[in-house]
């Protein structure tokens, strides 16, 4: 036998080397067979995990956006349809108007001057007019209706220049004769230089008016002259039974066709649909959602399509849910609200692709995490494999223990990861880096590689969920907050039916979701009623609740029976007592003996009342002013008097409405607010404040309303009412 290196060849050290070498290569093997095992195992459950989250993370966010999408696009639909209501409601209430002042013409046909008229002037065009044009064969001159209805000249005119809706306003005679204001008096010539014939008592306004013998609006139709679409609010006017006129409005709708056209987005739009059925404006210029005119427009209740045409029949009575439809083979969601009004409906549509947006950037989004982590995972791989080939040589000249124990050392982590990976599922998803798998090497990246993954996968899914609940509970409490504010003031109108002496009308209208103005009045005893008109500092829930403990304290005081003034002092006292925020009211408040029509009032830094009496102009009452209620202790207020007589009206509000602001920081200003009182002096104190808050709407238009506005309004009529009515 020959000795090498000390080692006996042949002999029984090599034998014993042999055995050790064999035993040595046997675990290696054994090792290595485990932990590629062990390492496919892992990475078919890592895949079959991801996939399953994948689902989740898209259920889940397609439950999300579904109830996202249901509150915005119903909420969004209520409001379009709301704007739209108020826009034609508005001009309804002008048709009203003129029909009334026509039928008083009508009425004292013998005791009214003819009113002179002219014919459309070229040299006009572009300026508010007052003109008139006949059917064919037609003499103005034998009319004698014509010249009577020309005293509405003045009255046409002005609701044209003040409104910015109307295209023109008419009264046409039932003897072919038509009254109108417009600034389009170049539009009614032939090329000759004639003044065209109209064919008044053909045309569908007349005709459904006569027909319906009441206030009518048509179908979307062209101008007659301008070939521009619109539609016609129109009401008929009788005498002693028989049609003697038809008074009426023009309204083009090319500001709602350009509104709905630039609703369009990429995957959703805005379409307004007719009481028959017929999609009058639309965005789209393909599919059955395009916009035709009436004759060639499809019912879309009749499209083949069940889903559809139950939705549409829905939408035209109701505010519907948010519903997910198949039209023209594409997937939408869709919502309506009926515009009550006229008969139509908005309906807000999405692409479902669309929502589906969010759900497939989040999924992208994983598997980005999900490819970061698993080339953490083939690196992590590759660097087990170089350290197997270092520990193999380890072991090779460490001996079998060495193998053994390292062998538990690598194996013993990857077996409990994947027990613990195989054990994930619903709510117990996180894979937590425990103690065992912190062994300094690619094993320890691999746990907390995973559970980096599993981590912001479920905190996505929870932010998610969070925001989404988040929001609906504020939105809730807003709305609740809303209804009790407006709850606490009187909303029951008429406010107090069995008395005829005086008439009563108020409305708040909050700038935020709840507002620090109010209103208040309330019967003292049978013959006392007081009236309260108040502006707290600041916005939002904290005027709101200094609002309501301030108009409790003041009622509180005055079923007391103090004067206005005492009133006032002990408010304010009770206020500064317990007022470490230092907020502050203005308060105009007084008390009027229903009796007499003597008002005995008191000023705590509010605007001055305006005051109407018989036969005059609204005017601004520059009273005695008081410190506001809430900045000093100890302040002492001033009683004054006002007599209202029957007939007299008296206008309360806050500074919303004089300082409104337009787009160009513009104020609305008390002239502009006298200037509307006086255009309906004789109206009732419902249609004054209608009329307040439309001049108001028209001055502002698009600006953002940042304060609250709130009015309230007095007709004193007087015991000799009261005797007449019984």
């Amino acid at each position: 036998m020959k000795t090498i290196l000390g080692i006996k060849i042949g002999g029984l050290q090599q034998k014993i080397f042999n055995l050790v070498l064999l035993v040595v290569i046997a675990i290696i093997g054994a090792y290595i067979a485990v932990n590629a095992y062990q390492q496919n195992k892992l990475t078919r459950i890592v895949q079959e995990t991801s996939v399953e989250q994948q689902e989740a993370i898209e259920a889940i966010s397609a439950q999300t956006m579904a109830a996202v999408l249901e509150t915005s696009m119903s909420r969004t639909t209520a409001l379009q349809a709301y704007i739209a209501n108020d826009l034609f409601s508005e001009v309804k209430t002008d048709v009203l108007t003129l029909r009334t002042v026509a039928e008083q013409l009508f009425l004292h046909i013998d005791s009214v001057s003819p009113h002179p008229y002219f014919l459309p002037d070229p040299a006009k065009d572009g300026t508010a007019t007052v003109q008139v044009q006949t059917e064919k064969g037609v003499d103005p001159a034998s009319s004698r209706s014509l010249g009577l209805v020309a005293n509405m000249s003045e009255i046409m005119l002005a609701m044209f220049q003040n409104s910015d809706k109307l295209s023109s306003c008419f009264v046409a005679t039932a003897d072919g004769c038509i009254l109108y204001v417009d600034d389009r008096s170049g539009a009614y010539f032939d090329e000759n230089g004639d003044v065209v014939n109209f064919d008044v008592r053909c045309r569908p306004w007349y005709l459904q008016a006569a027909e319906e013998g009441d206030i009518i609006f048509t179908g979307v139709e062209l101008d007659a002259f301008t070939d521009i679409p619109g539609l016609v609010c129109a009401a008929p006017v009788y005498l002693d039974g028989e049609l003697v006129a038809v008074v009426g409005a023009d309204i083009f709708l090319t500001s709602i066709s350009d509104y709905v056209r630039d609703t369009a987005s990429e995957g959703g739009f805005v379409c307004v649909v007719s009481g028959d059925g017929q999609v009058l404006f639309s965005p789209v210029s393909e599919g059955v959602f395009r916009a035709e005119v009436s004759e060639k427009a499809t019912d879309l209740r009749n499209t083949g399509s069940e889903e559809l045409a139950a939705f549409i029949s829905l939408a035209l009575r109701e505010r519907t849910p948010l519903e997910l439809i198949n039209v023209d083979g594409r997937d939408y969601y869709l919502a309506g609200a009926p515009l009550e009004t006229l008969g139509w409906t908005v309906v807000s549509v999405v692409e479902k692709e669309l929502t589906d947006q969010p759900t497939q950037a989040m999924l992208a989004q994983y598997d980005q995490i999900n490819e970061k982590a698993s080339a953490a995972y083939r690196q992590s791989t590759r660097r087990i494999f170089r350290a197997s080939l270092g520990v193999t040589v380890f072991i090779v000249l460490a001996g079998l223990a060495a193998a053994l124990i390292l062998a538990v050392k690598v194996v013993k982590p990857l077996e409990k990861m994947t027990r613990r990976i195989n054990s994930l599922h619903g709510d117990n998803a996180v894979f937590k880096v425990e103690d065992d798998y912190r062994t300094g090497d690619e094993i320890e990246i691999l746990a907390e590689s995973f559970a980096t993954l599993t981590n912001r996968a479920q905190e996505y899914i929870s932010q998610i969920t969070r925001i989404t609940a988040e929001k609906e509970r504020i939105g809730t409490e807003l709305a609740l907050a809303t209804r009790i504010q407006a709850d606490m003031l009187p909303s029951i109108y008429p406010a107090f039916p069995d008395r005829s002496e005086f008439d009563i009308y108020a409305a708040m209208d909050p700038a935020k979701e709840v507002g620090g103005d109010f209103y208040d009045y309330f019967l003292v005893d049978d013959d006392h009623l007081c009236m309260v008109m108040a502006d707290v500092s600041g916005k939002g829930v904290p005027a709101a609740l200094f609002m309501m403990a301030s108009k409790i304290i003041l009622a509180n005081n005055a079923m007391m029976k103090k004067s206005p003034a005492q009133i006032l002092n002990d408010t304010n006292e009770a206020i500064c007592s317990h007022n470490r925020e230092e907020m502050f009211v203005t308060v105009w408040l007084g008390i009027l003996e229903i009796s007499t029509g003597r008002i005995v009032c008191a000023n705590a830094g509010h605007e001055y009342p305006v005051i109407k009496h018989p036969d005059g102009q609204y005017e601004l009452y520059n009273d005695p002013h008081g410190f506001v209620i809430g900045g000093l202790a100890g302040l002492k207020y001033t009683d004054y008097e006002l007599q209202l007589k029957p007939g007299s009206r008296l206008f309360l509000y806050t500074d919303g409405v004089p300082e409104a602001t337009d787009a160009g920081k513009k104020m609305f200003g008390t002239g502009r607010m006298l200037e509307a009182l006086n255009g309906c002096a004789s109206s009732s104190p419902r249609d004054i404040l209608g009329a307040v808050r439309a001049s108001v709407d028209g001055f502002v238009k698009e600006a953002e309303q940042f304060d609250d506005l709130t009015m309230l309004c007095l007709e004193y009529r007087g015991t000799a009412g009261k005797a007449g009515d019984a």
